[in-house]
């Protein structure tokens, strides 16, 4: 294959499923996908079967071996040769002797190779390198755990572009509303994953990126655009279900067991922390002259009553345009806040009030089933329950919940497509952990504390 003077576009296929791989393959390469990547997850959970089999169906079209390597060039490389694919890839960061033995590898096999600058503390030199070694290619790759804390590669690409005289290749995020940034900035190689791979759409998807790429206007992203502001934070966080963010989060626990006013609402912002003892309204009451506008108020009230919120602290709220409320305690007049719609959170409903002593603080560090909330925390709810999200994590938890959310939508046109099940369509048993009950792992036990002395 010549190397690509005209820029293309390549489908990254990071799946685990090599099914679902190729089906969103089909329905890519029908829009105008010039390339297909057998992505590193799909590398790994399915092996080199992955690229004989979409070099199997895909015979004319070049097939992206991305196994990342990072030692034993020559090896890998010729792996990837004998089972079709058209370019591997070898990590930036490995040695020098790792990168010209692959090199040396794909002039004897017939590869291309592509060096991967993900990570590198000097991307320009090591592109510079790569070119002189007689590498094919370099990609400036801005990795998923950094486009999720609102990153982009193309200042990167700029700088590489602009250095080196072989073709670079760019990775990281990339949508149709990006694509013609990515050629702009000096890319003849425009990899694409979850812009494309996450529509319900394939194929409307790749070709709204190659139009884009094409024209160099920007298209209609069909998934969601990334942010790092808190303005990106709060539009995020009202779109994605507490159940994204939790999914997001590793699993994370959230607060549940509610009395929720407004069940059909969903809120998101900063919190305006407020502890107190069961029945004083006081500081809650307060609080709220200690908001801004899309603020959520968190009033840790014991969890027991009597009320400490009402209709007329509600109508406080209103006024004051919080997002929403969440009481660890009681609150009263539960029909009256349901007509006024604020989203109101509690952990009971009681008629009995307390008295406003003004006991408890106003900006304080909470701890609710055994939760944690600080001021600025961001707090989302919904019918599902309330999560909190730390502040330093707000903007990789947003864009990681999003990511759920439209990886859930792929899932769904999947099963409603071919009338099939969730766990068809995810091949659960194939990911089920293995115990065999009662029988050795062939491995010695050591005394607790012995693995490792002496080392």
């Amino acid at each position: 294959m010549r190397r690509v003077t005209t820029p293309r576009l390549q489908l990254a296929l990071d799946f685990v499923d090599l099914h679902r791989a190729v089906k969103v393959a089909e329905e890519a390469v029908a829009g105008g996908v010039d390339w297909i990547e057998v992505g590193t997850p799909l590398l790994k959970a399915e092996g080199l079967k992955a690229v004989r089999t979409l070099r199997g169906r895909f015979p004319e079209l070049p097939i992206v071996c991305d196994a990342k390597t990072m030692d034993a060039g020559r090896m890998e490389l010729e792996a990837a040769a004998k089972a079709g694919a058209t370019v591997g890839t070898v990590l930036g960061v490995a040695s020098d002797s790792t990168i010209e033995e692959c090199v040396e590898a794909g002039r004897n096999y017939g590869i291309q190779v592509l060096v991967d600058l993900i990570g590198h503390p000097d991307p320009v030199a090591r592109a510079r390198f790569a070119g002189k070694a007689g590498a094919d290619y370099v990609n400036v790759h801005c990795p998923i755990d950094e486009q999720m804390r609102g990153r982009d590669p193309f200042d990167m690409l700029r700088a590489v572009a602009g250095a080196v005289r072989i073709p670079v290749s760019v990775a990281g995020g990339i949508t149709a509303a990006t694509a013609p940034t990515a050629v702009a900035a000096g890319a003849t190689v425009v990899v694409v994953g979850g812009a494309i791979t996450k529509a319900s759409d394939a194929t409307a998807a790749a070709r709204g990126v190659k139009e884009a790429m094409r024209t160099g206007v920007a298209g209609i992203a069909t998934t969601a655009v990334r942010g790092a502001t808190d303005a990106d934070v709060r539009r995020i966080l009202t779109e994605v279900s507490t159940p994204n963010i939790s999914d997001a989060a590793h699993r994370c626990p959230v607060w549940s067991g509610w009395i929720v006013t407004a069940p059909s609402k969903r809120f998101a912002g900063p919190a305006v922390t407020v502890r107190t003892i069961p029945g004083d309204w006081a500081k809650p009451v307060e609080a709220i002259d200690a908001c801004e506008e899309g603020d959520v108020l968190v009033v840790d009230a014991g969890g027991t009553p009597p009320a400490v919120w009402g209709e007329l602290a509600t109508n406080s709220a209103v006024n004051r345009r919080l997002a929403g409320v969440v009481i660890w305690g009681a609150i009263r007049d539960t029909p009256d806040i349901r007509r006024l719609g604020l989203p109101v959170f509690a952990r009971r409903a009681c008629a009995q009030a307390g008295e406003p002593k003004g006991l408890g603080e106003i900006g304080v560090t909470l701890r609710i089933q055994g939760i944690d909330c600080r001021p600025g925390d961001w707090v989302v709810g919904d019918v599902d329950g309330v999560v909190v999200i730390p502040k330093a994590r707000a903007v990789d938890v947003a864009n990681r919940a999003m990511s759920c959310l439209e990886a859930e939508n792929r899932l769904r046109a999947e099963i409603l497509e071919g009338q099939s099940t969730l766990a068809r369509v995810m091949d659960l048993a194939k990911w089920e952990k293995k115990v065999l009950s009662g029988e050795s792992d062939g491995l010695e036990r050591l005394p607790h504390g012995a693995a490792g002395e002496g080392r």
